[in-house]
């Protein structure tokens, strides 16, 4: 009896997870389609957020990574600066031909650590991702085979910031604090910030520049963010990326009814929208500067699903 509950339970899931790869519709960009919204950057667009560059100012969008800060756990960043060979010996080292001194380092971290690119590959539903994929079909412990970071082309658009700490009147706002479509219509009606089709938009709450150095495990434990509804309201504005200042881009904890986390479901897997975490928005919500030139250029590691970044915005 125990194993017909086991063969039933299995035939169960098994036929869920067929269920769920036949419902799966493929992609408007086709059903090999590996890139998702970055089908959105074109010449004109990018032409266009050239034209936004007007006081050749620009800004790092990545926060600085400190070996040790707080991350999603497990993930964690180390780094080790080494001299192989050299260990700046009190004679020098003549192995070139002259007294050379250098330093060296590696790093061991999780690429989902800091600043961010979430790729098509980092989170699906029920086994499936963007565009069908099934990820016994393409993950694998050497890298992924599909929907890597390394296919993502550059990325150059017009970026717009939303200011959802100034929309509802503070510095910050409040741990696991949700804005919803209304709030974020209504912040973008104030400060007169329009989202076409390609551009790259990002929500400023200040969480991070408030709660990062001065209440770290605070920082690390929740945020404020995004609805699932908002998450479905953003995608049909068909950004090519969606970020924020804070280490995910929902809410933690969600609001009662939602889902943790399942805004990456509705961008990622369900609409090929990137995702951008902890993003550093301060000095463009300090500056009232609402559209940029967002540049990101991301290290090409092969079947990486994620990628530490440093975009820049220049207006």
């Amino acid at each position: 009896m125990a194993r017909l509950s086991v063969l039933l339970a299995s035939y169960f899931l098994l036929s869920t997870a067929s269920a769920a790869a036949e419902d799966c519709q493929p992609s408007q960009w086709g059903a090999t389609d590996q890139i998702g919204a970055a089908n959105r950057i074109t010449p004109e667009r990018t032409i266009a957020a050239a034209s936004l560059v007007k006081q050749g100012a620009s800004h790092p969008l990545g926060i600085v990574i400190a070996p040790g800060m707080p991350a999603y756990p497990p993930r964690y960043t180390a780094l080790q600066v080494v001299q192989p060979g050299l260990h700046y010996r009190a004679e020098g080292s003549h192995q070139y031909g002259w007294e050379i001194s250098a330093n060296d380092d590696l790093v061991q971290m999780w690429l989902g650590t800091g600043p961010q690119l979430d790729g098509l590959g980092h989170l699906g539903e029920n086994g499936t991702f963007y565009n069908c994929n099934r990820g016994e079909d393409f993950s694998e412990i050497t890298g992924l085979t599909k929907l890597d970071i390394s296919q993502v082309p550059p990325m150059v658009a017009r970026g717009v910031l939303i200011d959802m700490a100034k929309h509802f009147g503070v510095d910050h706002l409040s741990a696991a604090q949700p804005f919803t479509s209304d709030d974020i219509r209504a912040a973008m009606a104030a400060q007169d910030v329009t989202v076409g089709e390609g551009d790259v938009v990002l929500f400023h709450t200040g969480w991070t520049d408030a709660k990062l150095a001065t209440e770290p495990d605070l920082w690390v434990s929740t945020i404020p963010g995004i609805t699932n509804e908002a998450a479905r309201f953003l995608a049909a504005l068909k950004p090519l990326a969606v970020g924020a200042d804070t280490w995910g881009l929902g809410a933690v904890p969600p609001r009662p009814g939602d889902k943790v986390f399942y805004d990456h479901a509705i961008l990622l897997k369900e609409n090929g929208i990137y995702i951008l975490e902890t993003m550093n928005t301060g000095r463009l919500a300090e500056e009232g500067v609402k559209e940029f030139m967002f540049v990101l250029g991301q290290a090409r590691l092969k079947g990486a699903v994620q990628m530490v970044i440093n975009p820049v915005a220049m207006w």
